[in-house]
């Protein structure tokens, strides 16, 4: 069965990961060509042309952050593409749901960007996003993934993800549902990830403890152990 890998807004940052899945980059990172126009539909149709490119029936998709959304999307759009999710470091949904929530992020987030490049701002962008005791190559490695975004490509995906929205899809994926979280992860918190266990049925969850938001990065060896779990299982 393939395994597919869905990354983040930060970009991929796989590492030994990939060479036992495919590393599928969002269209407009690594060097590939941006979608018209960024939206989850339009990712969910990009990944989809790729399975059936590659004559891939049926994949486990293990979706972080954002690419957890993108595999959530996919999902509830192609039940029958999906063998199994390995979600971490993801969310159901977008923050709030008072709009000036997603105008508050979007104005945090791009902030570092006004007058200057991601290679320039990606630093401040990670602030918040490990946990107390992370390995310790694993803010160079996130920061040479996050600098690698295009500045254009990495503000349409902004713009993207706070239009996510699939709480009322939980209860319905049908497939093998595992969840990896961080319980210090900021963005994807425990408590919701708990409660995404609890709601979509058969789920369960493996957390990591000191963990932040970049699992894999902070914590390899067992991210790899709970990966390894999630896929076997």
């Amino acid at each position: 069965m393939t395994t597919i890998l869905l990354h983040g807004i930060g970009g991929p940052s796989w590492g030994d990961f990939s060479r036992i899945a495919l590393d599928w980059p969002f269209p407009g990172f690594c060097g590939t060509a941006p979608l018209p126009a960024m939206t989850f539909p339009a990712l969910t149709a990009a990944l989809l042309d790729t399975m059936d490119a590659k004559g891939i029936a049926k994949a486990t998709l293990v979706g972080h952050s954002m690419g957890g959304m993108v595999a959530q999307d996919f999902v509830a759009a192609h039940p029958g593409r999906v063998a199994k999710l390995v979600l971490y470091g993801t969310t159901p949904a977008f923050g709030g749901r008072d709009p000036s929530f997603a105008e508050a992020f979007l104005r945090a987030r791009l902030g570092p960007l006004e007058g200057s490049t991601m290679r320039d701002a990606a630093a401040a962008m990670l602030e918040g996003m490990f946990g107390p005791d992370a390995a310790p190559d694993a803010f160079a490695r996130a920061l040479e993934a996050m600098q690698a975004v295009p500045d254009d490509v990495y503000r349409d995906t902004l713009r993207c993800l706070t239009t996510f929205d699939r709480r009322a899809d939980m209860a319905r994926i049908g497939v093998p549902t595992v969840l990896i979280a961080g319980d210090r992860d900021q963005a994807a918190p425990l408590k919701t990830m708990q409660r995404m266990a609890e709601t979509i049925p058969g789920a369960r969850i493996i957390v990591i403890p000191e963990a932040g938001h970049l699992i894999h990065l902070e914590k390899p060896a067992a991210f790899r152990a709970a990966l390894r779990d999630a896929l076997e299982s």
